[in-house]
Protein backbone atom coordinates (compact mmCIF):
# COMPACT_ATOMS: atom_id res chain seq x y z
CA UNK A 1 0.00 0.00 0.00
CA UNK A 2 2.68 2.46 1.00
CA UNK A 3 4.65 1.95 -2.28
CA UNK A 4 1.11 2.82 -4.55
CA UNK A 5 0.65 6.01 -2.51
CA UNK A 6 4.03 7.39 -3.59
CA UNK A 7 3.76 6.36 -7.26
CA UNK A 8 0.36 8.78 -6.90
CA UNK A 9 2.32 11.27 -5.15
CA UNK A 10 0.32 11.29 -1.92
CA UNK A 11 3.24 10.31 0.57
CA UNK A 12 4.65 13.97 0.70
CA UNK A 13 3.36 14.18 4.03
CA UNK A 14 2.04 10.82 5.04
CA UNK A 15 3.03 9.19 7.79
CA UNK A 16 3.38 5.31 8.55
CA UNK A 17 0.63 4.96 10.56
CA UNK A 18 -1.95 6.59 8.27
CA UNK A 19 -0.69 4.19 6.05
CA UNK A 20 -1.16 0.97 7.98
CA UNK A 21 -4.53 2.50 9.35
CA UNK A 22 -5.38 2.27 4.92
CA UNK A 23 -3.84 -0.89 4.81
CA UNK A 24 -6.20 -2.11 7.63
CA UNK A 25 -9.40 0.01 7.01
CA UNK A 26 -9.02 -1.25 3.14
CA UNK A 27 -10.21 -4.49 3.50
CA UNK A 28 -13.92 -3.46 4.55
CA UNK A 29 -16.14 -4.79 1.23
CA UNK A 30 -17.82 -2.45 -0.99
CA UNK A 31 -21.47 -2.67 -1.86
CA UNK A 32 -21.51 -6.03 -4.29
CA UNK A 33 -22.35 -5.17 -7.79
CA UNK A 34 -21.32 -1.42 -7.10
CA UNK A 35 -21.65 0.96 -10.40
CA UNK A 36 -18.29 1.77 -11.46
CA UNK A 37 -17.54 5.05 -13.23
CA UNK A 38 -14.10 5.18 -14.99
CA UNK A 39 -12.51 7.81 -17.14
CA UNK A 40 -13.27 10.86 -15.17
CA UNK A 41 -10.73 11.05 -12.69
CA UNK A 42 -7.18 10.71 -12.85
CA UNK A 43 -4.62 10.27 -9.63
CA UNK A 44 -1.07 12.12 -10.65
CA UNK A 45 -1.98 11.45 -13.97
CA UNK A 46 -3.65 8.00 -13.59
CA UNK A 47 -6.95 6.83 -14.47
CA UNK A 48 -9.10 5.28 -11.78
CA UNK A 49 -12.33 4.26 -10.86
CA UNK A 50 -15.27 5.33 -8.65
CA UNK A 51 -17.59 3.17 -7.04
CA UNK A 52 -21.04 3.78 -6.16
CA UNK A 53 -23.93 5.47 -7.88
CA UNK A 54 -22.93 9.16 -8.85
CA UNK A 55 -24.88 11.90 -8.01
CA UNK A 56 -25.59 15.01 -10.12
CA UNK A 57 -26.87 18.62 -9.71
CA UNK A 58 -30.95 18.51 -9.18
CA UNK A 59 -30.68 15.46 -7.98
CA UNK A 60 -32.65 14.44 -4.16
CA UNK A 61 -28.97 14.42 -2.14
CA UNK A 62 -28.80 10.32 -0.54
CA UNK A 63 -28.71 9.80 2.98
CA UNK A 64 -25.46 8.72 4.19
CA UNK A 65 -24.08 8.03 7.63
CA UNK A 66 -20.87 8.84 9.01
CA UNK A 67 -18.95 8.97 12.11
CA UNK A 68 -17.27 11.30 14.26
CA UNK A 69 -14.26 11.18 16.23
CA UNK A 70 -15.82 8.95 19.13
CA UNK A 71 -17.57 6.57 16.68
CA UNK A 72 -20.71 8.03 17.12
CA UNK A 73 -23.37 8.14 14.39
CA UNK A 74 -23.57 10.99 12.10
CA UNK A 75 -26.19 11.60 9.16
CA UNK A 76 -27.15 14.18 7.08
CA UNK A 77 -30.46 13.73 8.36
CA UNK A 78 -29.11 15.29 11.26
CA UNK A 79 -28.63 19.27 9.54
CA UNK A 80 -32.50 19.23 8.14
CA UNK A 81 -33.05 22.55 7.05
CA UNK A 82 -29.32 23.64 6.71
CA UNK A 83 -27.40 24.24 3.46
CA UNK A 84 -24.66 21.36 3.69
CA UNK A 85 -21.38 21.63 2.29
CA UNK A 86 -18.85 18.41 2.26
CA UNK A 87 -15.52 18.90 1.49
CA UNK A 88 -14.16 15.68 0.26
CA UNK A 89 -10.56 14.35 0.89
CA UNK A 90 -8.44 11.02 -0.15
CA UNK A 91 -6.32 11.57 3.22
CA UNK A 92 -5.79 14.13 5.98
CA UNK A 93 -2.08 13.53 6.53
CA UNK A 94 -1.31 14.32 2.53
CA UNK A 95 -0.56 18.02 1.53
CA UNK A 96 -3.40 18.67 -0.74
CA UNK A 97 -6.28 17.45 1.66
CA UNK A 98 -4.69 19.05 4.74
CA UNK A 99 -4.81 22.34 3.29
CA UNK A 100 -8.41 22.05 1.76
CA UNK A 101 -9.44 21.42 4.66
CA UNK A 102 -7.69 24.25 6.91
CA UNK A 103 -8.66 26.90 4.21
CA UNK A 104 -12.50 25.72 4.96
CA UNK A 105 -11.91 25.84 8.28
CA UNK A 106 -10.66 29.37 7.86
CA UNK A 107 -13.70 29.90 6.06
CA UNK A 108 -16.79 28.41 7.54
CA UNK A 109 -17.14 31.30 10.44
CA UNK A 110 -18.18 33.89 7.46
CA UNK A 111 -20.92 31.11 6.04
CA UNK A 112 -23.35 32.19 8.60
CA UNK A 113 -25.74 29.82 11.01
CA UNK A 114 -27.50 28.50 8.62
CA UNK A 115 -24.71 26.29 6.54
CA UNK A 116 -22.88 23.57 7.97
CA UNK A 117 -19.53 22.85 7.18
CA UNK A 118 -18.07 18.72 6.87
CA UNK A 119 -14.89 17.48 6.20
CA UNK A 120 -15.26 13.37 4.92
CA UNK A 121 -12.42 11.14 4.70
CA UNK A 122 -11.18 7.61 5.08
CA UNK A 123 -8.85 7.87 7.19
CA UNK A 124 -9.85 6.10 11.10
CA UNK A 125 -11.23 8.43 13.33
CA UNK A 126 -8.54 8.66 15.55
CA UNK A 127 -6.18 10.25 13.02
CA UNK A 128 -8.62 12.61 12.02
CA UNK A 129 -8.72 14.11 15.94
CA UNK A 130 -4.85 13.76 16.17
CA UNK A 131 -4.83 15.86 12.88
CA UNK A 132 -8.10 18.21 14.04
CA UNK A 133 -6.13 18.71 17.43
CA UNK A 134 -2.53 19.40 15.47
CA UNK A 135 -3.92 22.06 12.91
CA UNK A 136 -6.61 23.77 14.90
CA UNK A 137 -9.11 22.46 12.74
CA UNK A 138 -11.83 22.95 15.00
CA UNK A 139 -14.98 25.41 13.16
CA UNK A 140 -15.85 22.28 10.69
CA UNK A 141 -17.14 18.58 11.60
CA UNK A 142 -14.69 16.26 10.81
CA UNK A 143 -16.06 12.59 10.15
CA UNK A 144 -15.01 9.39 8.81
CA UNK A 145 -16.60 7.22 6.26
CA UNK A 146 -14.09 4.29 7.32
CA UNK A 147 -16.51 1.95 9.23
CA UNK A 148 -19.71 1.34 6.31
CA UNK A 149 -18.32 3.24 3.75
CA UNK A 150 -21.57 4.59 3.12
CA UNK A 151 -20.94 8.10 2.21
CA UNK A 152 -18.58 7.05 -0.64
CA UNK A 153 -21.11 4.22 -2.26
CA UNK A 154 -24.21 6.42 -2.60
CA UNK A 155 -22.17 8.94 -3.60
CA UNK A 156 -19.75 7.40 -6.36
CA UNK A 157 -16.83 8.84 -4.37
CA UNK A 158 -14.99 5.61 -3.55
CA UNK A 159 -11.75 4.66 -5.15
CA UNK A 160 -11.58 0.93 -6.00
CA UNK A 161 -9.40 -1.02 -4.92
CA UNK A 162 -7.46 1.75 -2.65
CA UNK A 163 -9.96 1.92 -0.03
CA UNK A 164 -10.13 6.41 0.12
CA UNK A 165 -12.86 8.91 -1.36
CA UNK A 166 -11.92 11.03 -4.28
CA UNK A 167 -11.25 14.64 -3.94
CA UNK A 168 -14.89 16.45 -4.48
CA UNK A 169 -16.92 19.46 -2.86
CA UNK A 170 -20.61 19.08 -2.32
CA UNK A 171 -23.75 21.34 -1.67
CA UNK A 172 -26.74 20.07 -0.41
CA UNK A 173 -29.76 22.98 -0.14
CA UNK A 174 -31.71 23.10 2.67
CA UNK A 175 -34.77 21.14 0.40
CA UNK A 176 -32.66 18.03 0.37
CA UNK A 177 -31.34 18.73 -3.27
CA UNK A 178 -27.53 18.35 -4.72
CA UNK A 179 -27.18 22.27 -5.65
CA UNK A 180 -23.21 22.03 -6.47
CA UNK A 181 -21.01 19.31 -7.50
CA UNK A 182 -17.08 19.49 -8.01
CA UNK A 183 -15.11 16.30 -8.79
CA UNK A 184 -11.62 17.54 -8.68
CA UNK A 185 -10.72 16.14 -12.06
CA UNK A 186 -7.29 15.03 -10.76
CA UNK A 187 -7.29 13.85 -7.09
CA UNK A 188 -3.60 15.65 -6.59
CA UNK A 189 -4.86 18.63 -7.50
CA UNK A 190 -6.87 21.36 -4.75
CA UNK A 191 -10.77 22.30 -5.84
CA UNK A 192 -12.17 25.28 -6.87
CA UNK A 193 -12.68 27.02 -3.26
CA UNK A 194 -13.66 30.17 -4.85
CA UNK A 195 -16.87 28.87 -6.86
CA UNK A 196 -17.49 26.22 -3.80
CA UNK A 197 -17.73 28.99 -1.00
CA UNK A 198 -19.89 31.72 -3.55
CA UNK A 199 -22.55 28.78 -4.60
CA UNK A 200 -22.92 27.56 -1.20
CA UNK A 201 -23.36 31.87 0.32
Amino acid sequence: MKHLLISLGFVASCTLSATTAFANSGAVATVPGATTTANVVTAGGKPITLLGEPVQVGDDAPQFTVVNERFEKVSLSDFADKTVMISVVPSLDTGVCSTQTKRFNDEASALGDDVVLLTISNDLPFAQKRFCTKEKVNKIMVLSDSVWRDFGNKYGLLIKDMGLLTRAILIIDKHGKVAYKELVKDISNEPDYDTALMMVK
